[in-house]
């Protein structure tokens, strides 16, 4: 397993057993670079569809948990909506913080992992989680493909599987 850089030092890998030789994000560079990620396959940076596929997932399996709770009859509630958000929240912040991925990251096939390397996700999934339900800090990404939500919890989303 890989380890990855820190992107505000100097390029000098993190832990032991980095990868050497890892270039700094820039031309020619492929997302997750900086981090020590390979370029594709397993362990590599996930790609914008597969991240959106998987929350869409999750958050279909917060209407089905919402409904399977209240009934189809509170589809003409007008709380429908936060007791949805409420659900997928529980779907999403739970699995991520122990096991670094949900329902629907193991659906197509990625996980949420820190950038120091730690082995669990931890309370950091709580502060993702809330800014990924606000939609528009996953929107905007950087060169590695990060929204503000995985920069502020100090997250990559990589592919579990090639």
């Amino acid at each position: 397993m890989a380890r990855f850089l820190d992107p505000q030092s100097d390029g000098s890998p993190v832990g032991s057993g980095s990868p050497t030789g890892v270039g700094r994000s820039g031309e020619g560079a492929h997302p997750g670079a900086r981090f020590g990620l390979p370029a594709s396959g397993a362990g590599s940076a996930a790609g914008f569809g597969r991240r959106l596929g998987g929350v869409a997932i999750d958050w279909v399996l917060g209407y089905v948990l919402t409904l399977a709770v209240l009934g189809v009859d509170a589809l003409g509630s007008t709380t429908i909506g936060w007791w949805v958000w409420v659900a997928w929240f529980a779907l999403t912040v739970v699995p991520t913080a122990l096991f670094g991925m949900t329902t629907g990251m193991v659906v197509v096939g990625i996980r949420v992992a820190r950038v120091d390397m730690a082995a669990a996700v931890g309370f950091r999934a709580v502060l993702r989680t809330i800014l990924l339900g606000l939609v528009i800090p996953p929107v905007i990404r950087d060169q590695d493909g990060r929204g503000w939500h995985d920069r502020a919890s100090q997250t990559i989303v990589v592919r579990s599987r090639a």
